[in-house]
């Protein structure tokens, strides 16, 4: 089963496929999008990725959580279901 991963305070020119890369050290990973800006089309400064085990993303939220990219610290936790 999928776990979808919160990842927080990316800089403003990362883009999903580095964030992509940044994952699949630590295993599948099924999708990575850094969600933009619908207007200017800008970077929000954070991002979703979908690993394809628990177990890896759980690996990579233990390893990637509060390290610094690109000098900024990440927050990385697993994503909490959007309310409306």
């Amino acid at each position: 089963m999928s776990t979808n991963i919160y990842v927080g305070n990316l800089t403003f020119d990362t883009n999903s496929d580095q964030l992509r890369s940044l994952f699949a050290e630590y295993g599948e990973v099924s999708s990575a999008n850094v969600i933009t800006d619908r207007d200017s089309g800008r970077s929000r400064g954070f991002g979703f990725v979908e690993m394809a085990s628990k177990e890896a993303a759980e690996s990579a939220i233990e390893a990637l959580n509060g390290t610094s990219h690109g000098g900024r610290q990440l927050t990385v936790n697993e994503a909490k279901p959007r309310s409306r």
